[in-house]
């Protein structure tokens, strides 16, 4: 196995040009898991630490460009308020010291429907910058997905960055795991409240072979709200609402028998996950509103 170390990400794409079958490493919580354990032998590692701009981020007016090597710690400890589904996310992932290498990047990478970060990037709206000696380019995040463990990178691509939507309203996440802490999700749900464009967009992980967005929810739950007139009243929604959105969201699963969970038990746990995150996000948006009119 050769180790190549580029000092700058022109030299990075140089290399993976060079090398397509190289496996990029800055975090390795994925990586060397896998090759520790034999389950990966790569002819080359493409090892991209020494390259400071993947551990930088910027904070525009709509987006925030994530670089692809930020660990979950500096995303928990800065940007809290711009991509709260994310850093709530970010607390569920392994252990302290997991968390101070892993990145979003990596996640995208190794393209696990278990990922913790999917959930939340699918909710809040995300592109994943991806790069080559070709150019860059832009692709939806839940396009980003092709399979199990697989992605819409091409073989001479890198990612490089993440660019995720400023949150506009409350977000949640909400992860079922078989222990509390340092656990791969049996199941896992992302919910975001866009109130200035009037949407609601989800993110489901470990429950399809990718993660999935919940789209007839989301859909139905746009009219509920548009069509109720909650937006405007920030009156609290209704039970029946609260019940269709979740068997909605349930829908969209097509799940696995593993050792974690049954397929009908993460079906279930989906639909009790989207009904609590909407409760929480829908208090949390009419706490604002009233906030608001009280200012």
């Amino acid at each position: 196995m050769d180790f190549l170390r580029p000092a700058s990400w022109e030299d990075a794409l140089a290399a993976k040009a060079e090398h397509p079958t190289a496996v990029p490493i800055a975090g390795g919580t994925d990586v060397m898991v896998e090759i520790n354990f034999d389950h990966r032998r790569p002819e080359y590692l493409l090892d991209l630490n020494r390259i400071g701009e993947l551990y930088e981020w910027q904070a525009g007016d709509r987006d925030v460009r994530l670089g692809a090597a930020v660990p979950y710690t500096q995303i928990m400890d800065h940007l809290r308020a711009e991509l709260p589904g994310l850093a709530l996310a970010s607390h569920t992932v392994g252990s302290p010291q997991i968390r101070n290498r892993g990145s979003v990047g990596g996640n995208l990478g190794a393209a696990s429907p278990a990922g913790d970060a999917h959930p939340a990037l699918l909710a809040a709206g995300a592109d994943v910058e991806v790069a080559s000696v070709r150019g860059t380019r832009l692709i939806p995040v839940e396009e980003f997905y092709t399979g199990v463990k697989r992605n819409a990178l091409e073989p001479d691509e890198l990612i490089r960055a993440v660019h995720i939507r400023k949150a506009d309203g409350p977000q949640a996440f909400s992860k079922v795991g078989t222990r509390n802490a340092m656990v791969i999700a049996v199941c896992a749900f992302g919910l975001a409240l866009h109130p200035e464009t009037r949407t609601v967009r989800t993110g489901i992980g470990s429950a399809a072979p990718t993660p999935v967005r919940a789209r007839a929810a989301e859909d139905f739950l746009q009219a509920a709200l548009t069509e109720g007139g909650f937006w405007d009243s920030g009156r609290i929604i209704t039970p029946s609402v609260a019940r269709q959105f979740a068997q909605l969201a349930a829908g969209a699963c097509n799940p696995i028998d593993d050792v974690r969970g049954s397929a009908e038990y993460r079906r279930h746990a989906v639909a009790v996950m989207a009904r609590r995150t909407l409760g929480w996000t829908w208090d949390a948006y009419r706490g604002n509103e009233r906030s608001a009119s009280c200012a």
